[in-house]
C-alpha cells in the first residue's frame, strides 16, 4: 500500500495509513514520514504491533535516540523507554519535552498501553501557528527575547498526593538542570519560526519577574489557542509521532483513578536557532548521559 496521510484538524494533526511499523524500513517511507511531521506537526498510526523494541526502532528512523530522561530512571529491562504512569506523574500542563536542556528531543513518539475507559486524552499544539497569530508588533519582540527553562519545579500538578508520585517529584528535581533558548525558534528543516516557551519557560532575560510572567502568560495564549491544538482520543495500540522542536502537549487529566500508561522513546535533538542566530546554551546541570547533539541540516 502507498503512504496515505489524512488531515484531522486544519493546522495540526494527521493519520497515516499504509506503512507497517514491524517492516524494515526503507528511505522512501522514512522520507514521507519526515515530510509529513514537517507539515503536519503530528502524526497518529492505529494498530500498531510494537513492543518496547519496536518502538525504539520506529524512533530510531528519525535519528539517535536519547535515554529516557535526564533524571527518571527508564522502564524495565530498556535504556531508551519513558513510562508515563498516572500511578507516579500526570502531565495535565502544557510543556515541550526536557527543555531545560541545551538540546531537547526533536522528536516525541508515545504508545498506548493503557488506556482509561474515558477521558486521558493528550493535546498537541502548533506553535509555529501561534507565532504566525502575533500581531506584528509582539511577534517583533517576541524574536528579540531569551527564556530560560528550568526542571526545579513541579511542571505537571499541584503537590503529590501520593507516596509514589512524591518520590518522582523528588526524583524529577534531583539534579537540577537550566538552559537558556530564544523565545522564539526556527527550525533547522523547515525553516518556519515557532514559540519555543511551554512549562519550564521560567523567566525572560532581562525582564523582572512579574514582567517575565505576564509576558509568558501573553505568548502561551496564542499557543493554546483552540484552532492550534490537536485533541487526540487514545485507544489501545497506538503510536502518536510529534515534533517536538515546534509543539507544546498536555496530559488531560479527566479520567478519575483508572489506569493511563504511554510509552515514551525521545530522538536526540540539535541547538535551538533563534532569529538573530544565536544557539542555546545550558547554563546548569550536564545531560551528556542523557543525549547527544544532533548536527541539524538546514
Amino acid at each position: 500500500m502507498p503512504v496515505s496521510i489524512r488531515k484531522l484538524t486544519g493546522r495540526i494533526g494527521a493519520v497515516v495509513e499504509g506503512v507497517d511499523l514491524t517492516a524494515p524500513s526503507d528511505p522512501s517511507t522514512v522520507t514521507a514520514l519526515r515530510e509529513a511531521l514537517n507539515e503536519h506537526k503530528a502524526i497518529v498510526f492505529d494498530q500498531v504491533n510494537l513492543d518496547n523494541a519496536g518502538q525504539e526502532r520506529v524512533a530510531a528512523w528519525f535519528g539517535e535516540l536519547t535515554t529516557a530522561h535526564p533524571n527518571i530512571p527508564a522502564a524495565d529491562g530498556t535504556t531508551n523507554v519513558l513510562a508515563v504512569d498516572s500511578e507516579t506523574s500526570k502531565a495535565d500542563a502544557w510543556h515541550t519535552d526536557v527543555t531545560f536542556v541545551v538540546n531537547p528531543p526533536q522528536v516525541t513518539t508515545l504508545r498506548s498501553l493503557a488506556i482509561p475507559p474515558y477521558g486521558g486524552e493528550t493535546l498537541i499544539a502548533n506553535a509555529a501557528a501561534a507565532y504566525r497569530d502575533l500581531p506584528e508588533p509582539l511577534r517583533a519582540l517576541a524574536d528579540s527575547l531569551r527564556v530560560v527553562h528550568t526542571n526545579q519545579h513541579d511542571y505537571a500538578r499541584p503537590p503529590a498526593t501520593t507516596a509514589l508520585r512524591q518520590e518522582y517529584d523528588r526524583v524529577f528535581v534531583s539534579a537540577p538542570y537550566e538552559a537558556e533558548h530564544p523565545v522564539v525558534r526556527v527550525h533547522p528543516l523547515t525553516g518556519e519560526r515557532g514559540l519555543f516557551i511551554g512549562g519550564f519557560a521560567q523567566r525572560i532575560v532581562g525582564l523582572p519577574s512579574s514582567d517575565s510572567a505576564d509576558l509568558l502568560r501573553i505568548l502561551q495564549s496564542y499557543v493554546t489557542r483552540p484552532e492550534n491544538i490537536l485533541r487526540w482520543t487514545w485507544s489501545p495500540g497506538q503510536l502518536l509521532i510529534f515534533d517536538n522542536r515546534i509543539t507544546q502537549h498536555y496530559g488531560v487529566d479527566n479520567y478519575d483513578d483508572h489506569p493511563r500508561r504511554l510509552n515514551r522513546v525521545t530522538v536526540a535533538g540539535d541547538v535551538p536557532v533563534g532569529v538573530d542566530g544565536r544557539r542555546s546554551r545550558q547554563l546548569v546541570g550536564d545531560a551528556s548521559h542523557y543525549t547527544g547533539v544532533l548536527e541539524a541540516v538546514a
